[in-house]
Formats: structure tokens, sequence, C-alpha cells
């Protein structure tokens, strides 16, 4: 019996007896379609102006950053230190990042400064990159695209909030107010109290966190009151994929932020020679008049939702009757329900993908700019899992741990034959029931020696 003993690790390991991982089927394909596409020479002549020639410590690659941010959106990390921990730990995650025997993982640090040093327009680049790849295996149309918007809990604390007028924390205010109000010692139950009874208690135009200011008060879809910031993705509604990714306060309206959101999507379908958007499709909190207007003058149809309004009169806005009417028509005709029910499928899908399972619900960054640069490299993420679906038949690397074996199925029949046979043998047999179960089918090796051994029982 081998004991377990806290001996010295030998000064001298030869090379060959060092693990070495086969690496990770998906990632394995994936840095197939990188390569054969020049992933990392791309990315190589976008990062030039970043990096210094020959001042400064050793760098990290851009093609190695660019795939640690990818692995991010593949194994669910939400920081750049489990990100820095998962490809020290993983020898296929090694693999797939190039790194050798000899190599330490990059440390979380050198992650956050690359990302730092690299602007959003080049991890933009890398977005439209990924799109390039989806037009030439015919993913990405964008004729039809849907718009909906989430919430991201930001990393700020709500009782770190300073008056932007004063700069008194919140604790100070209600202490100002009990006193002006005759208490003059106040307690944390009087100060709940005097709070409940006020109106409008954390309005962003008074409110602000010191530490992210983009960080806005807004309430969550569960209710809670956060600091929040507020991501809106366009969708292609033929296949799916993600169109654009825009980031704006949580306090700026769904009418507001369309139009940006519109135009993002225009110039990334422009820009890897994709169709003209001629539709698009929303929810009843894009619903309005301006917006309905927008999007005639730019020549796309609207499948908007309308909020019950009731009668409405048209004597201040003329102009908006048209659109209003045409908009409803269209969402009333049996390809608007049928948009409709896409928008709910695909959109909430790409939300489900990058952020639930992704990691990214909760930001650990600060700072639009900031987190714009990990949204849109998760997007592309997102993007190349409907490539890799479509070449390699999983989307991600966990989606081959519920994939059957060849033939699977038929030995699920061949078992439930032999099951109801053995049960019907025993029966007439006469044989004890002990003798009679499952338990006689431990497994598909042994099922004939059970077989043969039924009647020696």
């Amino acid at each position: 019996m081998g004991k377990r003993t806290s001996e010295q690790a030998p000064l001298w390991i030869p090379t060959t007896e060092l693990p070495v991982s086969p690496g990770h089927p998906f990632y394995v394909r994936l840095n197939e379609i990188l390569d054969a596409a020049g992933f990392d020479r791309f990315v190589e002549a976008q990062c030039r102006p970043f990096y210094a020639p020959v001042m400064g410590r050793p760098s990290l690659a851009p093609g190695r950053y660019f795939r640690l941010l990818l692995i991010g959106y593949f194994e669910g990390l939400d920081s750049e230190r489990g990100i820095a921990w998962r490809a020290s730990d993983s020898l296929a995650v090694r693999h797939f990042l190039g790194l050798g025997l000899d190599e330490a993982a990059p440390d979380h640090s050198t992650i956050s400064r690359t990302r730092r040093l690299i602007d959003v327009e080049a991890h933009q680049a890398v977005f439209t990159w990924v799109q390039e790849r989806l037009v030439e295996a015919h993913l990405l149309r964008g004729k039809t695209i849907a718009v909906d918007a989430t919430t991201l809990e930001a990393n700020a604390a709500m009782r770190s909030i300073v008056r932007r007028d004063t700069g008194e924390s919140y604790q100070q205010f209600l202490t100002r107010l009990a006193k002006a109000s005759g208490l003059k010692t106040p307690t944390r139950e009087a100060l709940a109290r005097l709070d409940r009874r006020r109106k409008k208690r954390t309005a962003n135009a008074e409110w602000v966190n010191p530490s992210d200011p983009d960080a806005k008060v807004t309430q969550m879809k569960d209710g809670r009151t956060h600091l929040a910031h507020k991501v809106e993705h366009a969708v292609d509604l033929e296949t799916g994929a993600l169109v654009a990714v825009t980031l704006h306060g949580a306090d700026v309206g769904d009418t507001t932020s369309l139009l940006a959101t519109t135009l993002t999507a225009a110039e990334q379908l422009a820009a890897v020679q994709a169709a003209v958007p001629t539709a698009l499709v929303g929810d009843r909190g894009y619903h309005s008049n301006d917006t309905l207007l927008t999007l005639r003058a730019l020549g796309i149809r609207g499948y908007l939702a309308e909020p019950d309004r009731g009668r409405r009169c048209w004597a201040k806005d003329p102009e908006a009757q048209q659109p209003v009417y045409d908009n409803r028509r269209r969402v009333g005709g049996p390809r608007g329900k049928r948009l409709m029910r896409s928008r709910g499928e695909y959109v909430e899908r790409t939300f489900a993908h990058v952020y639930d399972t992704g990691g990214l619900r909760r930001i650990h960054l600060r700072g639009h700019p900031n987190i714009l640069k990990r949204l849109i490299v998760h997007a592309g993420a997102f993007n190349l899992g409907l490539l890799m679906r479509h070449v390699f038949g999983r989307g991600t690397p966990r989606g081959l741990q519920g994939r059957r074996q060849p033939w699977s199925w038929l030995w699920l029949i061949v078992h439930s034959f032999l099951a109801a046979l053995h049960t019907a043998l025993t029966s007439r047999l006469g044989l004890p029931r002990s003798c009679s179960g499952m338990s006689s089918f431990p497994d598909r090796r042994n099922w004939l020696t059970s077989m043969t051994s039924t009647t020696g029982c």
C-alpha cells in the first residue's frame, strides 16, 4: 500500500517525464480556425502602436491576450484573477494559449495592464474580424435585427455614494436632515424612519459614486436597487449572431439608446459587407413617436410592440400618426408575430450566454471604456461559439460533456429489451426476485454473464 509522503521534489526532471496535455478537443479545433484565418497576424497589426519596440519588461503577446479573454467567456470566469488562475492550472488551456513547459502563465496584473493600454477600437476590430468569419460561413446576414437591453451589476457599493452638491455621504446627509427636523442625537432607527418617508431618495441627478461615476442607481430585474450599467444587444434574427453591443448608463431610457445601437449595428454590417438592415424588432419599451419617425427616416421598418395607451389624439404630432399605424399593422400580422417570438428566443439567448454562463452579470471593472472592452470580446466569443457549433457541432467546451457516444441509442433499446426478457424468464422459472432486478445488468460489458448465471442463483 502506498503512503503519501512529503519528500522534497527532485532537483532535475527529464522533460520527457513532465505531464503533457493533448489539448481539449474544442480548444484544439478553435485554434485551428484562428490560425487558418491569420488571427495572430491580424491582432499584432492592430495592437502594434501600443507596444514599445525595445523598452519595458517582456509584454503579453496580443494573440495570447485576446485568447485569455476568450477563455473568460468559454470557462465562465468573471474576473481577470480567475482567468490567470485557470491559465496556470489547466494544461488544456495552456495548450490553447501556446504556453510552453518552461513558461509561467500571465499574472492578472499583466492582463489588466494590457487591457488598459489597448484601446476600444482594437477590441472592436477583433469583434469585426470574427463577424467576417461568420459572413464567410453564411452565419450573418443582418437584414432583420432585434434590439434589447439588460442591466449589469456594477463594481460599486450603494453605501459609498455621495451628494453631488455637498460631497456628503448618505449617512451624513440623513443625520443633517434629522438635526434640521429637531432630532439632536438621532439613532439608526430614527434615521431609517426618516429615510422611508422621503421621496426619490437616490436620484442619479443628486448622487454619484466617486470610485465609478459611470455606474448609475437603478432597479435590477429581481427588484433590488443597485449601481449598475445598461448593455444593449443587436442580434441577427435569421442566424442568432450578435451584430452590435453598446454600453450606456443604467438611467438611459430605451428610446434614447436605440438610435446609437441601430447606427452601430449598421456600421458593423457595412464593415463586414453584409446586408443593410431593413427591419428592426423591439419590445414595448422602445415604442415612441420619435423612434418610429427616426426609423422611417433611416429606411428601416419597425416592429415595435405597442403599449396600451388608450385612444390617442394626433393634433400635436400629426406626422407620427401614419408611422404608428403602420407599425401597429406590421406587428399584428403573421410576420410580425413570428419576429416577436424569434426576438424573445435569440436576444435572451445572447444575454444568457454572455452574462449568465459567461460570467459578466456582475462587472469587476470600472469605467465604461474598460467594461466595453470585455463586453466586445465576450460578444466576439459568442459569435465564435456559433461558428464552432457550425463546424464542430458544439459551441462551448462544456457542450462536449453531454455528448453521447455513437450508437448509444441502440444500446438503450437493446438494454430495455434484455431487461424485459430477463424479468419474463425469471417469473416463468420461479427464481428468487433478488436475482431478477436490474442489478443483474451493472454495465454493458457484464450483461451476458449476468444472463447466463441467473439460473445459478
